[in-house]
């Protein structure tokens, strides 16, 4: 059983490029930095809808700078970063569609 498992995990590693991979590591640390935030003002699971939202609306270099303040508490530019991507047309779109209250400019 453990041979096929690990069989299964080896082919799914490598149907993914570096890049991928990269990308999806890079979102899931930044997920750890934007959701504390987002979750001062909203509850667990409203703040964790809303990240995935944010996230989206963000470029890959975006993702990548949120990424780079995991491990600490996100300070003022990260906040005020995290807003920023909060209010674009296409986060608050998201926001709408998944039942997230849009956010106040």
């Amino acid at each position: 059983m453990t041979r096929i498992a690990f069989s299964l995990i080896m082919v799914g590693l490598m149907a993914c490029s570096p890049a991928d991979l990269a990308n999806k590591v890079s979102r899931r640390a930044a997920e750890t930095v934007v959701q504390p935030v987002v979750n001062i003002d909203m509850p667990a699971g409203v703040a964790q809808q809303a990240t995935g939202c944010i996230l989206d609306a963000a470029s890959p270099a975006e993702v990548d700078a949120l990424a780079r303040d995991v491990g600490a508490e996100a300070g003022t530019s990260t906040k005020a970063r995290i807003r920023e991507l909060a209010l674009r047309p296409g986060a608050q779109s998201c926001f709408a569609a998944r039942g997230v209250p849009p956010l106040k400019g």
